[in-house]
């Protein structure tokens, strides 16, 4: 949530800043409904007040012998027109809150405004592929090396799924387990979430209540809940309604998960396969920081997301994303995404963010700093990464000429010591 004063104070940087990430902001309801509080407020204060020196002088008149009635019957009414007043200034705070929630977080000053078309590769990892014979896609390749089965997962489940099977399921395996040795070795604290949430939680996110419907509801539970579509939703709940201590902070963790997604995508052939479906494995990276430790950690998980790929000797690059294609909780993003030979395009595997305090606003996360001032954490995240987008890249980037994959060297100890996965033979 942004900070209400940045809005008062700074309406129209705020609206700039909005606009960059293509939101037409007006703040002239905001501005209006915060001065009627301020005056709602204030009346309230004052008759309290009032009530407060009308019956502190209620002893004093008895002791002269003055008639006390009127003294109640003035306290009466004041207190009548100030629950009046209080009941105003709750309505108001709720709809100065309702047109506040909705607000995407502020992108950071240098991010360029617009969306994918803006974004900017910043950084380059290995060659593109110059096979030597006619290279297969990865659906064809899992097919041929019995790795996913897309027609039985399409038979119990749908479109948009598949099932790992056999050494699919063991490579899928390793690459959770290569990554959760790499989080563990960079003192991150590993956390296995539940993965049916509450309104809050999605709330605290950002996802809520803009986008609820994005997500997965489960019918016959009250209150209402969600299955989570990111572990990032949990793990930036922990500390909900928390204060911290400069002890605490940062707070590293990470998170392995099933993810579930409303939106699979579509028949298209850059969607084909794993690239994009209803339900998905993720680790995931967050941190809890103070202000000052923002961008530090932010180049952190961005070169640990990075430092993943680079070790299984993939080729990839680095988005800087324009303020459009920031997701609506995020101040800025970088995309680490890899390439697919088949497709002769780039996809993210890892989205690493910055929500600055946005995140922390909504779910009161809070540290003392060392002057003992409160302050909201700022929380960061990151895949760490993604698996259905790293392993058609892995599958096709490795391929020989006859179908066969080779298997990354960090990833073969997860698998038996193999180092070749061969077609299946019929």
């Amino acid at each position: 949530m942004i900070d209400i004063k940045l809005i008062l104070e700074k309406p129209e940087y705020v609206k700039a800043s909005l606009a960059k990430k293509l939101w037409d902001f007006d703040p002239e309801p905001i501005i209006a409904l915060s001065k009627q509080r301020i005056e709602l407020l204030q009346r309230v204060e004052k008759n309290k007040a009032e009530q407060n020196a009308l019956s502190a002088s209620v002893p004093a008149a008895k002791k002269a012998g003055q008639d006390v009635k009127p003294i109640f019957e003035k306290v009466k009414a004041l207190a009548a027109a100030n629950k009046e007043d209080e009941a105003k200034l709750a309505e108001v705070e709720n709809e100065i809150t309702a047109l506040v929630e909705v607000l995407p977080n502020l992108p950071d000053d240098d991010l360029l405004c617009g969306e994918k078309e803006n974004n900017k590769p910043i950084y380059h990892f290995g060659e593109e592929n110059k096979f030597n014979f006619t290279p297969r896609d990865h659906v064809t390749l899992c097919e041929m090396n019995g790795l996913i089965d897309y027609k039985r997962a399409a038979k119990i489940s749908g479109t948009g799924t598949w099932i790992y099977t056999n050494l699919g399921a063991r490579l899928e395996w390793a690459l959770l387990n290569y990554f959760i040795e790499n989080h563990l070795a960079d003192g991150y604290e590993m956390i296995l979430p539940p993965h049916i949430l509450n309104y809050e939680s999605g709330y605290t996110a950002g996802q809520f209540p803009k986008f609820k419907e994005d997500v997965f509801w489960l019918e016959g539970m009250e209150p209402r809940k969600f299955i989570l579509p990111t572990a990032e939703t949990a793990l930036v709940n922990l500390h909900r309604n928390e204060i911290l201590t400069l002890d605490d902070l940062p707070r590293k963790y990470f998170a392995y998960t099933p993810c579930y997604r409303k939106e699979a995508g579509s028949y298209r052939t850059e969607e084909r396969g794993m690239i994009r479906g209803y339900q998905f494995n993720k680790v995931e990276m967050v941190q809890y920081t103070t202000e000052e430790g923002s961008d530090a950690a932010f180049e952190e998980m961005v070169k640990k997301a990075q430092k993943l790929v680079e070790g299984l000797g993939l080729t990839y690059q680095v988005d800087k994303l324009a303020a459009g294609d920031c997701s609506h909780s995020m101040a800025r993003t970088y995309d680490i995404e890899v390439y697919i030979p088949s497709m002769g395009i780039y996809k993210e595997v890892s989205s690493v963010s910055n929500a600055r305090d946005y995140q922390a606003r909504r779910g009161k996360i809070r540290y003392k700093d060392e002057n003992g001032k409160t302050k909201f954490c700022h929380t960061l995240n990151g895949s760490g990464l993604a698996t259905s987008r790293i392993f058609p890249a892995l599958v096709e980037q490795c391929q020989l000429e006859d179908g066969s994959i080779v298997i990354p060297e960090p990833l073969r100890k997860w698998m038996g010591g193999l180092e070749v996965i061969h077609p299946i033979k019929k």
